[in-house]
């Protein structure tokens, strides 16, 4: 998969969201904000292993692909 890849809403920690370099935004037509990065799915678990995450499942939704993420 390559980029956009939104990883949080309005309540994540914004600390975090900065660590990843990402933007926050409204998309028309939703009701809520969501954060996004324009790296690819496999650069931002990287990333986020090195925060002390790790990759507890993934799985498909349409044409979505949803990682279930715990830190340690």
């Amino acid at each position: 998969e390559v980029g956009p890849t939104m990883v949080g809403d309005e309540h994540s920690d914004p600390s975090l969201m900065s660590f990843l370099g990402a933007t926050k935004r409204n998309v028309l037509g939703n009701h809520f904000w969501e954060y996004y990065v324009n790296d690819a799915p496999r650069v931002v678990l990287n990333k986020l292993e090195s925060c002390g995450y790790r990759v507890v499942s993934m799985t498909g939704v349409g044409q979505t692909l949803v990682w279930c993420l715990h830190k340690e």
